[in-house]
């Protein structure tokens, strides 16, 4: 597999004909619109909604008064030395509730998923995943349609190299 997450063709759909692309619970997924290349996620099919960990989150008026946000991501995990800035339109503004049952309002915004020969737009919440192994989690609505978890596999689509991707990340200091 490249160093970077690939496009699909365009029009690119999820498995062959009527055959369901299956993937792994854990996989490489790129998301160019934000200026990541590629960031490990973790499938959940438990999550509805994916999210992805950003702090330094601000909110600011644009293109005709349009709500922007503009954040700071880690994409690579155990790696603070590499960041992001990222920035998207605000969707939304919704009240979520965690798998510790924890209740609270997360913004929303929309972005383009690469995953393996699949391209789409998917909702994804910015949280706080400080504490968790996984900088991002791919729920189950990204998935749909035509997309599978084998929950024994990994990887299923390749693996990727962060520090061809990422130049601040050190030397052995690869997830």
């Amino acid at each position: 597999m490249s160093a970077q997450i690939q496009p699909a063709e365009p029009g690119g759909q999820a498995g062959e004909g009527d055959q369901p692309l299956i993937i792994g619970w854990r996989e490489w997924v790129g998301l160019p619109l934000l200026g990541l290349p590629a960031i490990k996620v973790k499938v959940d099919t438990g999550a509805r909604t994916s999210a992805i960990h950003a702090f330094d989150i601000e909110r600011v008026k644009r293109d005709g008064g349009q709500d922007w946000l503009l954040f700071s991501v880690q994409p690579i995990q155990r790696v603070a030395a590499v960041v992001r800035r990222c920035e998207a339109p605000l969707i939304d503004i919704r009240r979520v509730t965690d798998s510790g049952g924890h209740s609270g309002d997360r913004f929303f915004i929309t972005t383009e998923l690469h995953l393996g020969p699949v391209t789409r737009t998917i909702e994804v919440t910015l949280s706080q995943r400080n504490d968790m192994l996984f900088r991002m989690l791919l729920g189950r609505t990204a998935l749909k349609p035509g997309i599978q978890v084998d929950p024994s596999r990994s990887f299923t689509l390749g693996r990727v190299s962060a520090r061809q991707l990422y130049a601040e990340v050190p030397a052995g200091a690869e997830s």
